[in-house]
């Protein structure tokens, strides 16, 4: 019985396919020049047949007889689908051409299709690109669960999240070397202790997609040695749509708190009031209490998104997008913290807790209009507003303030606002079918306020609580203001060349300009306590402070405040701490890319930069006043070769020089002061010059997986380091610390389906995963810092790995994910896991501050219900690892800081009209 059904079904299966045709062609790009398009989808409507097209846009199929409807579809381009017949144990050809401009033809279904949002779409980009390069799309980003940009970059290869902070480090290279722009026009920072803006003040829902460049071009500043993030913001065209969203969020820290304490007086949606007082000297004018307020710890969430497009005339489209969010999250971390010396005595030795509140406020809209197929204007504006607020309480001893047997108390309150707004105008013209013109220019501002940083210390004596002072800055109220505004504008021309028999340009020619132009006025005013014997001997209750520290008290005399200029009866006492700084950056470029063969093709480009850096302060380590300027002209060349082994296999070569500036804050002449220690701006800092080499590898079986394997190398003159320098207070500066220094390292990367259950329909588990595995090493120079700087240096050791750098990175994911008639699921576990790496260098016999490894593992889980509904839930940091950072001492490691972040759990429910 058995032999007689397979002989059934042997005879059945050939009946079928002798019913059969064969269908091929090509399909191409209509608007590259009818370039093969690889992994394009060939299907025939209503059934489960269907092929993808290779690496040189064929495709091959076996068709039943008849008469079928073929689609050829591609994300980012129109769905065209053409009726044909197919004869059996026949070949017919059918060719075809996709292009992403809305058109009509005779006979030809057209669809509008999503852009660079899909997994399958940013690989083949890549695969094409001739430059080195990485993405990631709003598909990988809502697979993976990942809300800012921050963390989506941390998911990419050889990229590093630094843990509590939006900066992140690529390659072992923290901040310094790193840039960020939008659009390709570059964003200013947000922090004037940093070159970039922090990552994670931008939502997903604003992006399309995030490119990394990890090898250096001619059309990016060359102010560049790690990566370059650039963020592609979404835009719409198509049918009207409007999508809301809502969801909460909780850590398991903050929760179980009895009492979630924050301060009083700051606004819940975080807009607040951030004016310095006009004359607290004489008057008691702050309106801030210093009390404490209770929460109740529970994050939450809600936006939308909304778009629609207009036909203008007979070839002009209008296409509007906007989208709008606002989000807070509530943490809580508990630990251990130290400064040690190098005989391992501690001069602060506390335990430690962390109560932080943050909003984000965005907003974007973008309108795009389409004059005609070969003219594109688009404007983007852009508005964050992002707040945290940190109640930071330190217990246990202070050598000099409160060392006795029952130690002391310090808390700081702080709060932060930033206030981003970006402006910017993009213009596309293809003149014929060879010249194409791009253009863009953008005006960006940037208000950071940290308005009444709070600071008292306390010692304690039979469990009383009595005000403690070293220096009058250890009980204070601060004020800081930073505003920056800054131009920048792109502009270049293509031009291409060298027509061959399947009428593709071989070759095309870029030349370009670009600019930024940054200003930037930063103030601050601490008035700190200069405390009567009333107060001083007397017990307080550091938890109500208004009771003492208030109106009354001043005006009895009980304490009074003074600045760094001294008291009231000082004019100039009031007179804040400044510094403002002026950047001009005016570069030109010039670019070749060239097919040198069927399988070699080649990027030679060439950048001049003229870069003028200019700084003045008036601050307590300079009361009269000084400035600073240097000029840099920069000859920045660098290459790119792609030799393509096969349809599927690249190999990649680039190779540049660029160079790394020094920034405002480090070179101002101005004393930051911090609950750990201060940190000084030295102004004889000068930039360093970086070459870079990349070797990569990479293998696409299909369409959506992707095999490759990098080596690199990075050689650095003269690189800047964060460094305890020479002086009684241990205080913080900058300095060249070495003639030179190298990072040298491989990547792999691995995205590929384990499984798929349905030829058609996504039906799949896939799994990925990226490490990068890198050394880096420095000279480090005592005698080099004390000749070129007004302070010296004493380093523990010769040598060091770069600051930030961890020898190991890795990021691993499984997912499975199922769509069908509009509903889909979606589950994904990730892991990702750092090693150790050097968080400060040592000096003066003390040894490196080293943050230990660690790894985290995150739960994702996605369903669409309905065509409209959908619901999400996601669970951060499963095992909760304890963050730690050991302090490398000659004789033992030293554990100086030790806390965990808590698990987070949040859910979300959106909806699209």
């Amino acid at each position: 019985m058995k032999l007689h059904l397979l002989l059934f079904a042997l005879l059945f299966t050939c009946g079928v396919y002798s019913q059969n045709g064969t269908l091929k062609g090509k399909v191409t790009d209509l608007e590259s020049n009818l370039a093969p398009l690889a992994f394009a989808t060939i299907s025939i409507e209503g059934t489960t047949i269907g092929t993808s097209s290779d690496g040189n846009g064929n495709y091959k199929m076996e068709v039943p007889s008849g008469k079928h409807t073929v689609l050829f579809s591609y994300l980012g381009y129109e769905t065209q689908s053409i009726v044909v017949t197919i004869v059996k144990g026949e070949t017919k050809s059918l060719n075809q051409s996709l292009s992403s401009n809305s058109t009509e033809l005779e006979g030809v279904v057209v669809q509008a299709t999503s852009k660079k949002v899909k997994e399958t779409a940013l690989l083949l980009d890549q695969h094409r690109s001739l430059e080195i390069k990485q993405n990631i799309g709003s598909q990988e980003l809502s697979r993976k669960g990942i809300s800012d940009v921050a963390a989506a970059v941390a998911k990419t290869t050889g990229v590093v999240k630094q843990e509590g902070s939006g900066a992140i480090f690529v390659r072992g290279l923290g901040d310094r070397y790193n840039s960020t722009s939008m659009n390709g026009l570059p964003i200013p920072s947000n922090d004037p202790e940093r070159k970039n803006i922090s990552l994670d003040l931008f939502s997903t829902d604003i992006v399309e997609y995030i490119s990394i460049d990890k090898t250096y071009s001619s059309r990016i500043f060359g102010d560049f040695a790690g990566g370059h993030v650039d963020i592609i913001s979404k835009d719409h065209s198509g049918e009207g749509f409007f999508n809301f969203s809502i969801g909460s969020e909780v850590n398991s820290n903050a929760v179980r708190q009895d009492k979630f304490l924050l301060l009083s007086d700051r606004n819940y949606m975080g807009f607040s009031k951030n004016d310095t007082p006009k004359d607290p000297l004489n008057n008691y004018q702050f309106d801030n209490s210093l009390n404490l307020k209770n929460r109740t710890p529970i994050g939450s969430n809600f936006g939308f998104n909304t778009g629609k497009s207009f036909n203008i005339g007979q070839q002009g489209q209008l296409n509007l997008f906007a989208t709008a969010s606002f989000s807070n999250k509530y943490k809580y971390k508990e630990g251990i913290v130290k400064s040690v010396q190098a005989q391992g005595d501690a001069t602060k030795d506390f335990e430690t807790k962390d109560y932080e509140y943050t909003t984000n406020t965005t907003g974007m809209f973008n309108a795009q209009y389409s004059i005609n197929p070969s003219n594109k204007i688009a404007y983007n504006l852009l508005y964050i507003n992002g707040s945290s607020e940190s109640n930071e309480e330190y217990r246990g001893y202070m050598r000099d303030l409160a060392d006795g047997p029952e130690g002391g108390f310090l808390r700081r309150g702080n709060y932060i606002q930033n206030n981003l707004l970006i402006n910017q105008l993009l213009g596309e013209h293809q003149f014929n079918e060879q010249f194409k013109l791009n253009w863009g220019g953008s005006y960006n501002t940037i208000k950071s306020d940290m308005p009444d940083r709070i600071q008292n210390t306390f010692r304690i004596k039979d469990n009383q609580y009595f005000f403690t002072t070293n220096s009058v800055t250890d009980n204070h109220r601060y004020y800081q203001n930073l505003n920056e505004d800054e131009t920048a504008a792109k502009i270049s021309l293509d031009y291409k060349f060298g027509k061959n028999e399947d009428l593709l340009y071989r070759g095309k020619i870029t030349v370009g300009y670009n600019s930024r132009f940054k200003n930037l006025d930063f103030k601050a005013s601490q008035f700190n306590y200069r405390l009567g014997n009333s107060l001083r001997n007397v017990a307080v209750d550091p938890y109500n402070l208004d009771a003492v520290l208030n109106k009354t008290g001043f005006d009895n005399g009980d304490f009074q405040f003074e600045t760094f200029l001294g008291d009231k009866n000082l004019n100039i006492a009031l007179t804040p701490q400044t510094y403002q700084g002026k950047q001009s950056i005016n570069g030109g470029f010039a670019a070749l890319e060239y097919q040198v063969s069927p399988k070699l093709s080649a990027v030679v480009g060439l950048r001049l930069e003229q870069i003028t850096q200019e700084i003045e302060w008036k601050t307590q380590l300079d009361l009269e006043g000084d400035k600073n300027t240097f000029d840099k002209t920069a000859f920045l060349p660098n290459l790119s070769l792609k030799y393509a082994l096969n349809d599927r296999n690249n190999l990649r070569l680039a190779a540049s020089k660029t160079y790394t500036l020094p920034q405002f804050k480090e070179r101002g002449l101005f004393m930051y002061e911090k609950a750990t220690g201060s940190i000084k701006g030295n102004p004889d800092l000068y930039p360093s010059d970086d070459y870079n080499l990349d070797l990569k590898w990479e293998f696409f079986p299909e369409n959506d997986e992707i095999i490759s394997l990098t080596a690199f190398g990075k050689y650095i003159q003269n690189p800047i380091n964060e460094i305890t320098i020479t002086s009684s207070s241990d205080d913080i500066s900058f300095a060249n610390t070495g003639d030179s220094g190298y990072a040298a390292g491989i990547e792999l990367e691995l995205r590929k389906n384990l499984f798929s259950f349905d030829d058609l329909n996504t039906n799949k588990i896939s799994a990925g995963f990226n490490a990068a595995y890198m050394k880096t090493r420095q000279e480090l120079d005592s005698e080099k810092v004390r000749k070129e700087n007004a302070f010296g240096a004493d380093f523990t050791h010769k040598n060091a790995s770069f600051t930030g750098a961890a020898d190991l990175v890795m990021n691993a994911d499984i997912s499975y994910i199922k769509e069908w008639n509009k509903r889909s699921v979606m589950a994904t576990v990730s892991y990702a896991y750092i090693s150790d790496r050097i968080y400060s260098l040592g000096s003066q016999q003390l040894g490196n501050s080293v943050d230990k490894g660690f790894g985290t593992l995150d739960f994702i889980f996605k369903t669409k219900l309905s065509d409209n509904l959908g619901l999400g839930l996601n669970v951060k940091n499963l095992i909760d690892p304890k963050i730690e950072r050991v302090q490398e001492n000659l004789t033992q490691d030293i554990l100086v800081q030790s806390y965990k972040l808590g698990k987070s759990f949040s859910l979300s429910l959106n909806y699209q009209f």
